[in-house]
């Protein structure tokens, strides 16, 4: 971030870092959370998980505040007018991946009444890299990073690659086994859900390497560098 002459301006743009920091901190140990509540056939945490998500809600509102205002009261320009909208954007992409930890959560209560369906292997490998992918687009915007950004978006492959083979496997159980319909399909959406948060992710990276770059490779093969 460039340095500036008017302190106070300088401490909103680093207040506006740390906030989005907590609310990536918040929405990663959200995911953690509901894949535990899953695995581990916990309907405590799954339902604590559900309860969290009002604070994610909330830090969602006061980034696009703070925001709202810096724009408004400090007309930035270049990298900084780009550090705010980035950010702006960010809050978005971060509410929807806890909307998605919640609907994990929601899943494991289903769950957690019927008899296991198979061992959880592939889940909690998508869940692994898709906080990950999460975790790395973060630092990447915090150290303004557009190489690591660049990474991220290219893990998304592998998370993609799982959530076909979990689809081909829960298929054959339900072919096999009409009654394991619900269950295999609720494993389904959950690792739906998981692919849908790497989406999220990989859309924060992508938003990284804009702010870096000033360049958009949104809705473009991810290049090697920018």
């Amino acid at each position: 971030m460039t340095t500036h002459t008017d302190r106070q301006y300088e401490e909103e743009l680093a207040s506006l870092r740390e906030h989005i920091l907590t609310m990536g901190g918040l929405v990663e140990k959200q995911i953690t959370n509901a894949i535990r509540a899953l695995v581990d056939r916990d309907q405590a945490v799954a339902q604590a998980t559900v309860a969290k998500d009002t604070e994610v809600n909330r830090l969602d509102v006061e980034i696009d505040e703070l925001c709202i205002r810096l724009l408004a009261l400090r007309q930035p320009a270049g990298r900084d007018l780009r550090f705010i909208t980035t950010a702006l954007k960010i809050t978005t992409d971060l509410e929807r991946i806890g909307d998605r930890a919640v609907s994990i959560s929601e899943r494991a209560l289903e769950l957690a009444g019927e008899p296991p369906l198979k061992p959880y292997i592939d889940v909690p490998r998508m869940a692994e890299i898709s906080s990950a992918m999460l975790r790395r687009s973060l630092d990447a915007f915090v150290r303004e990073d557009a190489e690591l950004a660049l990474a991220v978006c290219r893990s998304d492959d592998e998370v993609d690659k799982l959530n076909g083979q979990i689809f081909r496997e829960l298929l054959s159980y339900m072919i096999e086994d009409p009654q394991a319909i619900t269950r295999a399909m609720r494993i389904l959406f959950v690792s739906k859900y998981l692919e849908r948060i790497a989406d999220h992710a990989t859309n924060i990276a992508e938003m990284v390497v804009f702010m870096v770059k000033g360049k958009s490779i949104r809705h473009l093969d991810v290049p090697s560098d920018v």
